[in-house]
């Protein structure tokens, strides 16, 4: 019945996305995309690489979401670590799931976002 998962949409407060912009793009690399004209209209941006997408979306009442996350899977896990380091952005490192590196880092709105490698082949 499921296929996929399409996207996972994070909160960012209004007026904000320059900084989703510096952060999605041009720290994590991911590219923007353009959303439809009748979303657009709402703020937010959307965000997507490898076949991963986030959407930030606009919430009146914005409050980070500190617990709930997206999980990434990355391919160089120590390289994206050290591109969110020298961009200021810190790496609280976990070990606590089995089989995968993983470190957490929040965007520049308090969001928590994991990004974790598998360990072996």
């Amino acid at each position: 019945m499921f296929s996929r998962l399409h996207h996972v949409q994070l909160a960012m407060p209004a007026g904000a996305e320059d900084g989703a912009r510096a952060f999605y793009a041009g720290l994590l690399g991911l590219t923007e995309i353009a959303k439809p004209p009748v979303l657009a209209a709402r703020g937010g941006a959307w965000f997507g690489a490898g076949g991963v997408e986030l959407h930030l979306g606009v919430e009146a009442e914005f409050r980070p979401a500190r617990k709930a996350h997206p999980g990434i899977v990355v391919t160089d896990l120590d390289a994206l670590g050290e591109r969110l380091a020298a961009g200021g952005v810190a790496a609280e490192w976990d070990d606590g799931f089995p089989g995968h590196r993983r470190f957490y880092a929040s965007d520049p709105f308090g969001n928590r976002l994991e990004f974790l490698q598998p360990i072996g082949p």
